[in-house]
């Protein structure tokens, strides 16, 4: 096992204490994450434009919510976990919807649970989707734009929960009480 380094401003490497710095001023602190990537200053660099692009994406808050979290419980993601049910809540997400998607349950609304299937068919299928999830996905109102964005968002959280599962980085204070392992 290799001992990842949990970077500060002090011990980052010089391209990623600007990436730091804008970190700590968009979350208050410096997530662990962010401090893991901190190594490899272009994968942070890179993490944080897909992070700020998939908040652009057309998806609302809950559409955003079930695509992060369907990929990061099927990536069975210590870390990520946590730290978005965090996020769901910060963006007011239904409670009922972030304990359905944590416990990996059939959503009860019916076209979030379309996006889940299509989220989980394309991570397992590593991009190949079947007709007939396609057509569900698009019957449900989605459009091309949204399949692609899911794309978008699926390049973000391999980077996060890779580089999660590589470090085993330790869940930030503030999400310690949304904890969460794999069923």
């Amino acid at each position: 096992m290799t001992d990842f380094t949990i970077h500060t401003q002090e011990t980052a490497p010089e391209a990623a204490k600007p990436l730091l710095e804008k970190s700590q001023s968009a979350f208050g602190m410096i997530p662990n994450l962010h401090a893991v990537m901190a190594e490899a200053p272009t994968l942070l660099d890179g993490y944080q434009v897909l992070h700020k692009l998939a908040q652009e994406t057309s998806f609302n808050a809950e559409e955003l919510t079930v695509v992060w979290q369907t990929i990061n419980v099927e990536h069975a993601c210590h870390y990520c976990v946590p730290a978005h049910t965090g996020i769901a809540k910060s963006m007011s997400v239904r409670d009922d919807l972030i304990e359905e998607l944590r416990n990996d349950e059939t959503l009860s609304d019916g076209k979030l649970n379309t996006l889940k299937q299509t989220v989980l068919a394309m991570t397992r299928g590593r991009g190949n989707v079947e007709g007939e999830q396609l057509n569900a996905f698009f019957e449900a109102g989605y459009k091309q734009q949204q399949l692609l964005e899911i794309v978008l968002i699926l390049a973000q959280k391999v980077m996060s929960n890779y580089t999660n599962h590589l470090a085993e980085t330790p869940v930030d204070e503030p999400f310690k009480k949304f904890d969460w392992s794999p069923k």
